[in-house]
């Protein structure tokens, strides 16, 4: 038992302990068990916070209760409606913001996972915040940069909230709103990437064949 501890423990703490080089030359299943030991939590963790705000949202909603927070709620993103507040806030099931996750970073290999914390592939538009400069350039010759967040957890409610906001995502959060059914979920991630339904077939096949669902139940 002993040695199976200690073991356990040199294989987390490796983990951590990873140069870029070292990286690029690691095996995918190497890969994908350092992912899931670095995402996997954080995810949980942000995706618990969301789904108990959403449910005492609608505990309050239900109620009459709490106008003064709904009322918050509803600048904060820019709704209107109770329902509308409640289709903004449900979280979207675990496995997708897996895969979105796993396909941005490159199973948390990435340029801006490491030097950014930047799990998403987010984009920065605005030049006074933390941010990292990508390699490729957009339209010909501008510079595409890369928001930099503090802690993964920051990187998680970002996109999070992101998804919740962000008009190029209405349908989906319709359909998330909705249904559990991940697969129908997904294909209203199109606008996500400029491949479009590429993007959202490629995001499913990785789902199947990485069964994530199991991170839902």
């Amino acid at each position: 038992m002993r040695y199976i501890l200690v073991s356990i423990l040199f294989f987390n703490l490796s983990l951590f302990a990873q140069t870029k080089s070292s990286l690029q030359n690691m095996s995918i299943v190497t890969k994908k068990a350092r992912f899931y030991h670095l995402v996997v939590p954080v995810v949980h963790k942000v995706y618990k916070e969301l789904q108990t705000q959403y449910v005492e949202t609608l505990k309050d909603i239900n109620s009459s209760k709490n106008s003064d927070k709904i009322k918050k709620l509803k600048k904060e993103y820019g709704v209107a409606t109770d329902k509308e507040l409640l289709v903004a806030l449900k979280p979207h099931p675990q496995s997708i913001a897996l895969a979105q996750a796993a396909m941005e970073s490159a199973w948390a290999t990435s340029k801006f996972f490491i030097r950014a914390n930047n799990i998403f592939g987010i984009w920065s538009t605005n030049k006074n915040e933390p941010r990292v400069a990508a390699n490729q350039k957009r339209d010909g010759n501008k510079t595409i940069w890369l928001k930099k967040f503090h802690t993964l957890e920051d990187s998680v409610r970002f996109y999070y909230k992101t998804i919740a906001k962000h008009r190029a995502y209405k349908e989906f959060r319709k359909v998330r709103y909705s249904t559990n059914d991940v697969m129908k979920m997904i294909k209203k991630l199109d606008k996500y990437s400029e491949t479009g339904r590429g993007y959202t077939k490629k995001l499913g096949g990785l789902i199947r064949y990485n069964k994530l669902t199991k991170y839902d139940k």
